[in-house]
């Protein structure tokens, strides 16, 4: 295991202080503000662990604060309903006496029903795109300065971007983003780490895909961009140590704000998640 995922592993496993209360640390990386990815997992790792016997279905979050990555997170479960199907969980962040960030998850028990999904997009596959190596390699050297820095960082999660070119652009591309996506080491064979290591995973590019018919990116001094809200919804099992198709789109931006979306298939074509986000993509040199 790399010691990137073994970090990320121990981000998400929290500290019970008492019942229904939990607290997270975060990394010691030098960002001003805490990663809301990170948050989304270690929230959803919270009101797991009041649940038993049920499997989260969707996830909705609302960012309201900007972590302080220098004090712990404390996380406040609420309890909300334990019914004969589903389960509902309320979960608070918070920081210096205010909550940073709120979150509302339901479970649900195994059961058979209807099953339709939407075809995965004919994209490249991962091993016919260039690896990180070959980007650092090739590719860095003509990126802008922020994403040199972020592709040098050993990272938990890889990242193959499709459309890598637009980083080394600013001619407005389709609405359209894909990544293949995997943790970099082996997981534990337990579905509820891989779900919250892809809660984890699907902050990462999704506010970035709403610049793209515009030309810019999240790296740029000039673009002030932070998570607003998160929805997410799992459909099937997977693992988040095997590659996932992250397909983004955006239908809309608009008032400072970008709105994008985001299907999630393993690699033969099965729809394992759904994602939905709106967020600040403020330009601040307008």
């Amino acid at each position: 295991m790399s010691s990137a995922v073994a970090n990320l592993l121990s981000i998400l496993d929290l500290e019970q202080l008492e019942v229904n209360l939990f607290r997270g640390q975060s990394p010691k990386s030098g960002w001003q503000r805490v990663f809301g990815g990170q948050v989304i997992g270690q929230a959803l790792v919270a009101a797991s662990r009041t649940v038993e016997g049920r499997h989260p279905h969707s996830l909705h979050g609302y960012f309201m604060l900007p972590g302080d990555p220098k004090v712990p997170i404390i996380y406040e479960v609420d309890r909300i309903r334990d019914g004969r199907s589903f389960t509902t969980r309320r979960v608070v962040a918070i920081q210096h006496g205010q909550a940073i960030f709120s979150m509302s998850a339901s479970y649900q028990i195994d059961e058979p029903g209807f099953d339709h999904q939407a075809p995965m997009p004919k994209v490249p596959g991962p091993d016919e795109l260039p690896t990180e190596e070959e980007v650092k390699a090739d590719l860095l050297p003509k990126m802008p300065e922020p994403m040199r820095t972020y592709y040098q960082r050993e990272r938990p999660i890889e990242l193959r971007p499709v459309e890598i070119n637009r980083y080394m652009s600013r001619d407005p591309m389709a609405p359209n983003f894909h990544v293949w996506i995997r943790t970099t080491g082996r997981l534990p064979d337990i579905p509820a780490i891989h779900q919250c290591v892809l809660a984890y995973a699907t902050d990462m590019t999704l506010l970035d895909t709403s610049l793209m018919p515009h030309g810019r990116t999240v790296f740029e001094p000039v673009i002030q961009a932070a998570s607003l809200d998160h929805a997410l919804w799992f459909h099937r099992p997977f693992r988040a140590d095997e590659w996932l198709l992250y397909a983004q789109d955006t239908p809309n931006a608009s008032g400072a704000r970008g709105f994008s979306r985001g299907l999630i298939f393993k690699q033969d074509g099965t729809l394992v998640a759904s994602v939905a986000q709106e967020g600040l993509i403020r330009d601040r040199s307008a």
